[in-house]
């Protein structure tokens, strides 16, 4: 019998009720993962193929990817993985520093026993992921866990931008806690972090900017 692949990857079948956002959420690990690489063409024949859709919700599907930056959709060429240079990692994380540290700053004044009851929860949760090794875990509870902090600042539009942000560092962050070994040193900054942001101490946004800015650390190997 014929195996296809689909088959040969075990692929779960994709929920008929919200096939662009489920198929979307697919073809995003397997880019943050790095079964599609920097400048792989993702194509659209194929992937309907290999789902059983129309090219319709795969098309939608690259949209919203090329809204997180994770592809660009050329003429002609269809979807690419987009190539993430040097400068541009660097831009990214001094992004990420500029705008955390600046809500978390205006979350401060405000942050609460529940607000850090949440953020514990998925603290927890991420460290569960860290010593599973469940690296498809890692990037969204840790930007849950970021998020939670920033929550009392009630600023939405900060947070929209924030998380495309981090969707596009995500595949970097994994690649350098797996290479180095830092699972460990974002664990205990982690909580440095959630301490300072109970007491409410302004040095929180200090140490949040350090920590972000560390992270963008990479590797030479990849950051090239």
């Amino acid at each position: 019998m014929k195996v296809t692949t689909r088959e040969a990857r075990s692929v779960n079948p994709i929920a008929r009720q919200s096939l662009p956002d489920a198929i979307a959420v697919e073809l995003r690990e397997r880019i943050l993962n790095g079964e599609f690489k920097d400048g792989d063409p993702i194509v659209q024949e194929a992937i309907a193929e290999e789902y059983e859709v129309s090219r319709m919700p795969v098309r939608e599907a690259l949209r919203q990817l090329e809204g997180q930056g994770l592809v660009a959709l050329k003429t002609h060429k269809g979807a690419i993985v987009t190539s993430m240079k040097k400068e541009k990692v660097s831009e990214l994380f001094d992004l990420r520093a500029l705008l955390e540290c600046d809500i978390l700053a205006r979350a401060l004044p405000h942050f609460g026993p529940s607000d850090a009851a949440a953020a514990q929860d998925f603290l927890n949760q991420l460290e569960g992921a860290y010593q599973r090794r469940d690296t498809a875990e890692w990037g969204k509870l840790n930007w849950q866990f970021h998020r939670s902090l920033y929550l009392p600042a009630n600023r939405p539009e900060t947070l929209s931008v924030l998380e495309g942000i981090n969707i596009q560092v995500e595949r970097f962050i994994r690649v350098q806690l797996v290479m180095t070994g830092a699972v460990a040193a974002a664990e205990r900054e982690h909580r440095d972090l959630l301490s300072l942001c109970t007491e409410r101490n302004p040095t929180a946004v200090d140490y949040l900017r350090k920590h972000i800015l560390d992270a963008a650390k990479l590797p030479s190997s990849i950051s090239a």
